[in-house]
């Protein structure tokens, strides 16, 4: 796409910007880098005096635009320095006088490079495209109509640079405005493809050039023959660097010795109950962990019966993990230690690091880990669990239910909260992972081992920020297409935006980049921390559904408006039931009920008509999944409800049929005891509430889409 020369081109503009110590490319520069890049533009020229002002427009044809070209002036319009529609020599000429006149009242001290003549585009649909180098995920692309739409609405969508030109598209099309560019009230369509290409286009440029903070093309004039870059603004930053990233090898290679480590040992030991040291040793022992553990405790012999040593260096064999319970100031000598012993992993559950403001303690842990080639969990954190090892490397209290589910947590209180959760609902874990300040090992090392554990069929991850959100997003994309990842993103809103020095940047609101580069990789995301651990409990229930056909079945009317309506919400599609299904399901269900969808029986039905159309439902190759409504009467109740669905889809089960089936109960409290009846037998059902049966059924449906597996 982009010649050798066009690159040299932009690296000797760069260059010339270095030089003169500029933070910013001139409106020409600027030009001359999209010309390089193929991004379309108007034709202009560089005009020092009024004279040649007005030849210019001449060559280039009237109307024309005249812009400042300062190096000191970023924003133009602010200066008085655009003035558009000039339509003779004459207003060309004082045009050209009083732009210069606004420019010195605004900035006498600004260096004035000339004035551009632009040729002036005259129609078509304005859209602003950018690219901003965001704090979490590096270099990200925008879209998004221009004028009040964007101004206003932020009606925008963002992508990871580089974008494919499929990328590119789906954010042309991702905006809520997108049918405005299909034409509307009899306007021209414009050429999506072009603008897609514009996208693709830049996200290129800022990939092959680190140093472009921000480019904003605005506005993009859209026609149906093409797409023009009006407006380009380019910013510099020299400085910007790539984080330090570890291979998929190497993250494996410690992770794997963290999460099944032969030998672990506790700096800061202590025999004394109430110590964090101690609760670290009794979880090690009485959890039933099958590797050495050493206690490290200068001043005892011997902790809960296993011999102390005075130093890390002192344990005759191998260590894997150290786990440190010893106050902050004391971390640095004792890692020196431990990283000279040959550890995996340093577990640091003391506070007093970066969330104090004690930045520079932390970055000399750090500074040390690296030296040794030890990978930092934490600090600040309750520690970890992984479960298929026995292993309670925390202070918290153990947890031993094994199962699939890997949970993390930035918090410890959500750390907590998840604990108490798994155990009160029976949920079974893999592992529990406490992140806290993300010093070194963060989200996508942890997702990295999940994605080659096969104890875990699903991640679910409670995050505040993202220390690398580029890696994070590649990883999740990659681990995404094998097991299902679930995000709950705390801190919705972002004060940073209003000091963007740039249309794009001040459009780049944290979550709003979160929430569609999280969609780009194929991320369920959660709005709170119940949605969370319910996906994390139900989703690896649900058999991957095979099509789009969701099928109500109730007992209601009521919840079957109700589950409707939750169906719209979570991007579920309703079947339009054909007339041999309508009429199969009428064969069931009395005069005065309705087939269509929802199917309503009624709820003076008994136990047979609930058994015959679940049956049909299931037996009916077009229909994909089923969402059951319950309403409690005397005829059916709870637990003969339960019961008789159970018995029907363990039935098709055996016959190979294996469909998403939730359910929603409405009764007394009956209903309490027959939703966990279902639950554990592989329908997600839930007493009180028609939303969380067919969010966690959405849940599974976003991730089924997202990996490829429904046609």
């Amino acid at each position: 796409m982009t010649t050798k020369t066009g690159r040299t081109a932009v690296e000797e503009i760069l260059k010339r910007v270095a030089k003169d110590g500029r933070s910013a490319l001139t409106a020409p520069e600027g030009r001359a880098v999209c010309e390089a890049y193929g991004i379309p533009t108007p034709q202009e020229r560089l005009a020092t005096s009024a004279e040649e002002a007005v030849a210019q427009a001449g060559e280039l044809g009237l109307p024309v635009v005249l812009k400042i070209v300062s190096p000191d002036i970023l924003h133009k319009t602010e200066a008085g320095g655009v003035l558009v529609g000039l339509g003779s020599e004459q207003e060309v000429a004082d045009g050209y006088a009083k732009i210069l006149a606004n420019a010195k009242a605004y900035d006498a001290s600004a260096r004035i490079t000339g004035v551009q003549v632009q040729q002036m585009l005259t129609s078509g649909q304005e859209v602003i495209i950018g690219a901003v180098t965001d704090p979490s995920f590096g270099k990200i692309v925008a879209f998004g109509l221009g004028g009040i739409l964007v101004e206003v609405l932020k009606d925008v969508t963002f992508r990871l640079a580089p974008t494919s030109t499929e990328e590119a598209l789906s954010m042309v099309d991702g905006i809520a405005a997108a049918e405005i560019l299909n034409g509307v009230r009899g306007s021209e369509p414009v050429d999506k493809a072009a603008l897609a290409e514009v996208v693709h286009r830049l996200s290129r440029l800022v990939t092959d050039f680190p140093q472009l903070a921000e480019v904003d093309l605005n506005p993009v004039l859209a026609t149906g023959a093409g797409a023009t870059a009006v407006d380009v603004r380019i910013l510099v930053d020299p400085a910007a660097a790539e984080p330090v990233r570890f291979s998929q090898d190497e993250i494996l290679a410690a992770m794997n010795r963290i999460m099944k480590p032969a030998a672990v040992a506790v700096i800061g030991a202590s025999a004394e109950d109430g110590k964090i040291g101690n609760s670290v040793m009794k979880n090690l022992v009485n959890g039933g962990y099958a590797g050495e553990i050493y206690p490290i405790n200068p001043k005892a012999a011997e902790i809960l019966d296993r011999k102390a040593y005075p130093s890390i260096a002192d344990v005759p064999g191998d260590v894997d993990v150290a786990v440190f319970a010893i106050p902050a100031k004391f971390v640095p000598a004792a890692l020196e230690e431990a990283g000279e012993k040959g550890v995996a992993g340093a577990i640091l559950i003391p506070s007093g690091f970066g969330e104090t403001g004690n930045i520079e303690l932390q970055n000399e842990v750090l500074a040390i880990a690296r030296k040794h080639g030890v990978r930092i969990l934490g600090p600040n954190i309750y520690g970890y669990y992984y479960t298929p090892e026995n292993l309670s490397a925390t202070f918290c209290t153990p947890y031993d239910v094994k199962g699939g589910v890997a949970l993390s947590s930035q918090s410890g209180g959500i750390g907590m909260a998840i604990l108490g959760f798994s155990r009160s609902a029976g949920m079974g874990v893999s592992a529990i992972v406490g992140v806290g300040n993300k010093a070194d090992i963060d989200e996508d090392d942890l997702l990295t081992f999940f994605e080659h554990d096969d104890n875990t069929e699903l991640v679910a991850m409670h995050l505040e920020d993202l220390k690398d959100g580029r890696a994070f997003a590649e990883t999740a994309k990659r681990v995404s297409a094998k097991k299902p990842v679930v995000v709950l993103k705390a801190g919705r809103t972002s004060e940073g935006a209003k000091a963007a020095g740039s249309h794009t940047g001040a459009l780049a609101g944290n979550d709003r980049v979160y929430d569609d580069i999280l969609r780009q990789s194929g991320v369920i995301r959660a709005p709170g921390l119940n949605d969370l651990l319910e996906y994390a409990r139900g989703v690896p229930k649900l058999p991957t559904p095979k099509g789009e056909n969701v099928v109500i079945i109730t007992g209601a009317g009521g919840s079957g408006v109700l589950l409707s309506d939750a169906c719209v919400d979570n991007g579920l599609t309703l079947m339009r039931i054909p007339d041999d299904l309508d009429a199969a399901f009428r064969e069931y269900i009395p005069p005065f009920g309705a087939a269509g969808n929802p199917v309503d029986i009624t709820g003076g039905e008994p136990p047979s008509t609930y058994r015959n159309t679940i049956a049909l439902g299931l037996s009916d190759d077009r229909i994909h999944s089923l969402v059951l409504g319950y309403w409690h009467t005397i005829v059916t109740p709870p637990m003969v409800f339960a019961e008789l669905v159970v018995d029907v889809v363990e039935e098709f089960r055996r016959k190979g049929v294996h469909k998403p089936v939730v359910a929603s109960l409405s009764g007394d409290v009956e209903v309490e005891q027959a939703s966990e009846h279902l639950y554990a037998h592989g329908v997600v059902a839930y007493p009180y509430t028609t939303e969380k049966p067919v969010a966690v059924l959405g849940a599974k449906y976003r991730w089924a889409r997202s990996a490829g597996l429904l046609p």
